[in-house]
């Protein structure tokens, strides 16, 4: 993989919402289609020229969601990808690794590297996290599929905010308060469980608190 020059537009993107679309159930194509939505809406505020490149990595995002644990782990081990023991007791993650991992070999005209890590730390994020990261992972979200009570607090403190009307200092500082609260929410939900932690999730999280830190 590289960076590459984006080089497909609408029907492209038509072409390949109909690929993905064939390969999931209608409730999870719904999801992935209003991802695509919400993405679309996110670029317009923060970076409206990465619009058709990050929209292709919401259709793309979870591309093998519906594989069950043991399909996930045989994947894995198929694609090269190696799993920590607290990988194998958080299998709802493994779907960001091998979507990640499928785009150039299913999707090679979509394998360019700021879309296919947007796709592989979607669901837990990670230090350092790059615009196009973090606009993916709020994207999934609080799309207007998502009717979980945590999803539609997000939804309602990210646009009850009114980012149109901010500066663009405002709206990044706005991105990584509401990213920061969806962590504290994972967190405090897998605590409740019982449930590990993915080490990624704890990195993202410290990372965005201490660059919070540093603009006060």
């Amino acid at each position: 993989m590289n960076q590459t020059m984006i080089s497909w537009g609408e029907a492209e993107l038509d072409a390949l919402r109909s690929s993905v679309m064939a390969e999931m159930s209608p409730f999870r194509f719904t999801h992935t289609a209003a991802v695509e939505d919400m993405t679309a809406r996110l670029c317009a505020l923060y970076c409206p020229e990465k619009t058709m490149l990050l929209r292709a990595a919401a259709l793309l995002h979870d591309l093998t969601k519906e594989k069950k644990a043991p399909e996930q782990e045989a994947l894995c081990e198929q694609l090269g990808i190696a799993l920590t023991p607290t990988d194998r007791m958080s299998p709802k993650t493994h779907h960001a690794k091998t979507a990640a991992a499928l785009i150039p070999v299913r999707y090679p005209g979509f394998a360019d590297d700021e879309l296919v890590a947007a796709v592989r730390y979607h669901t837990t994020g990670r230090a350092g996290m790059t615009l196009s990261e973090k606009l993916i992972y709020l994207a999934d979200y609080i799309d207007e599929s998502r009717t979980f009570p945590d999803c539609v607090t997000l939804r309602t403190c990210f646009w009850g905010a009114d980012p149109e009307s901010m500066s663009m200092q405002e709206r990044l500082s706005l991105l990584d308060d509401v990213i920061i609260l969806s962590f504290d929410m994972t967190i405090r939900a897998l605590l409740s469980e019982g449930a590990p932690i993915s080490p990624d999730t704890v990195s993202a999280r410290s990372s965005l608190l201490c660059d919070r830190a540093k603009r006060k």
